[in-house]
C-alpha cells in the first residue's frame, strides 16, 4: 500500500519551528542591540527559551544568526538609499537619507549593530548588500557635491561621525528620540550645506566598518 504519510513541502517549517525560529532572532535583536555582535550563541539561547541544539540547526554559525537577524534593517537601508538615488535633486535626496537613518537609529536602539556590525566569518550576502550600500552611498555624496548642495570637504568618514552623534538620543524614550533626532539631522543637515560653509578641522579615522567595534 502506498506511503499516506503527508510531505511537507521541502524547506517548510512546522508551526512550533517557525516560532522557534522567531523566538531565537527576536533574542538575538535585544543582545545585540545592547551589548553587540559578540553575545555567545549559548546566551541567546537562553534568552529565546531554547536548547542550544535548537539554535544550531537553524543557525549553525554566529555569521549566518547575525546576518538573518540584520536582514530586516539591511533591507531598509538599501531601499532608503535607492531612493535617495532616484530622486532628480541630489541634495534632497543626501538629506532624505540621513533623515531617515537617524529616526531609524533612534526607533530601533539595534540599528547601529545593524548598520556597523562586522560579521567574522564574512558572509556572501553581506558583502553584497555592504558593497552596493558604500558604492551608493559614494555615488550619492558625489552627486550631491556636484549639484552644488553638499560641502565639498565632506569626507566618508563624516557619515559615521553623524551616526556616533544620533546613537546617544536612542537612550530616551521612543517619542523623545524620534523628536531628538529629527532636530539633531537638521542642525547636522544645516552645517553640511555648500552655501556658506566655512572651513572644519580634518575628517575623523573613522569607517562604517569600524564604528561599531570601537563603540562597544
Amino acid at each position: 500500500m502506498p506511503d499516506q504519510t503527508y510531505q511537507k513541502e521541502p524547506g517548510a517549517l512546522r508551526a512550533d519551528a517557525r516560532h522557534n525560529r522567531e523566538r531565537i532572532l527576536e533574542a538575538a535583536r535585544e543582545a545585540y542591540a545592547a551589548q553587540g555582535t559578540d553575545v555567545p550563541l549559548t546566551a541567546i539561547a537562553r534568552r529565546a527559551g531554547v536548547g542550544v541544539a535548537t539554535l544550531y540547526r537553524r543557525f549553525p554559525t554566529r555569521t549566518a544568526l547575525v546576518a538573518e537577524a540584520f536582514a530586516e534593517q539591511l533591507s531598509l537601508c538599501a531601499g532608503v538609499l535607492d531612493e535617495a538615488l532616484a530622486d532628480p535633486d541630489p541634495w534632497h535626496g543626501f538629506c532624505a537619507v540621513i533623515e531617515k537613518v537617524c529616526v531609524m537609529q533612534a526607533v530601533d536602539r539595534g540599528f547601529t549593530a545593524a548598520f556597523l556590525a562586522q560579521f567574522p566569518d564574512g558572509g556572501t550576502d553581506y558583502e553584497r548588500v555592504w558593497s552596493r550600500t558604500e558604492e551608493g552611498l559614494a555615488e550619492l555624496v558625489r552627486r550631491a557635491k556636484a549639484h552644488g548642495g553638499l560641502r565639498a570637504d565632506f569626507a566618508p568618514s563624516d557619515l559615521p561621525l553623524l551616526l556616533l552623534a544620533n546613537a546617544g538620543v536612542a537612550a530616551e524614550p521612543r517619542e523623545v528620540a524620534v523628536a531628538a533626532s529629527r532636530r539633531l539631522a537638521a542642525y547636522l543637515l544645516h552645517a553640511l550645506r555648500a552655501e556658506g560653509a566655512r572651513p572644519l578641522p580634518p575628517p575623523a579615522p573613522l569607517d562604517l566598518r569600524s564604528v561599531h567595534a570601537e563603540r562597544r
